[in-house]
């Protein structure tokens, strides 16, 4: 009898296993390829599917690199995990563990790295953020995304308002026409609660005025500054949130080595 016991026992674990890993790495695969095709279809809009050259073209960052790379890993990992799992296909499985626990390692040494040369970093993301200052104008969805940075950590630039200058709209040269000379996007404007409709204006000729006399009208405290101080505010939610991922990966290279076992 026991032998009997032992027999159906193992089975039942394998198959539990088999089929989580299935419905994970399906409702992962769904979720990837969702991202993939916003992606494409974002650059479809902006006509980059018919114009490749259009991706090198932008000074900064286009967030719909994002969705894309983001998109197609997760897709060929949730396609490599369903498949393999359903399949019990030992290349996927295998392809999967080793895919994953790459992901896993790479997290890890990028927050390794970040600890240790913290100034460098703090250095490489006051540039990465000029950059993208400078590109502005040059694309909708980094201009939007540049704009919900400032307006959620209530911040102008990557170390203050006269980052801008960068921008041909915004700075104060005297052979710049444009109406938003020695301004600043409206997204830097401290906005006040009461109003109804949003003053898109408010910046226009701000850095004209003594930094004192700005402090009431936009925020003057630089995006890297502010990124730190609410990393450092959300420390624990920030910390819970990768060990949570870290713990998932190293429990799905498990799973899936125990399927490739079995």
């Amino acid at each position: 009898m026991p032998g009997k016991h032992q027999h159906f026992q193992e089975p039942e674990v394998g198959c539990c296993g088999k089929y989580f890993l299935f419905g994970f790495n399906i409702v992962f695969w769904v979720l990837g390829a969702l991202f993939l095709a916003i992606g494409l279809w974002a650059w479809g809009e902006k006509g980059v599917l018919s114009n490749i050259s259009a991706l090198t073209d932008l000074g900064g960052l286009d967030p719909v690199w994002l969705f894309v790379v983001v998109g197609g890993i997760m897709s060929v990992l949730g396609f490599a995990g369903c498949i393999g799992a359903l399949r019990e296909n030992t290349f996927l499985l295998k392809f999967f563990s080793v895919f994953l626990g790459l992901i896993f390692f790479l997290e890890l040494a990028t927050g390794i790295l970040v600890f240790v040369f913290k100034d460098w970093i703090r250095d490489q993301l006051n540039l990465f953020i000029n950059n993208n200052v400078k590109a502005y104008r040059d694309d909708i969805d980094l201009q939007n995304l540049i704009d919900f940075a400032q307006e959620y950590w209530s911040c102008c630039g990557a170390r203050g308002p006269n980052d801008w200058n960068l921008n041909i709209y915004f700075n104060c040269t005297d052979l710049n026409p444009s109406r938003e000379r020695c301004g600043v996007p409206f997204s830097c404007c401290v906005r006040d609660p009461a109003e109804d409709v949003l003053n898109t204006q408010c910046g226009y000729d701000v850095r004209l005025k003594l930094e004192l006399e700005q402090q009431g009208s936009i925020h003057t405290k630089g995006c890297v500054g502010q990124f730190e101080k609410w990393l450092q505010d959300n420390l624990i939610v920030v910390a819970g949130v990768f060990v949570g991922i870290a713990l998932l990966q190293i429990f799905g290279i498990c799973l899936a080595q125990n399927l490739d076992q079995t």
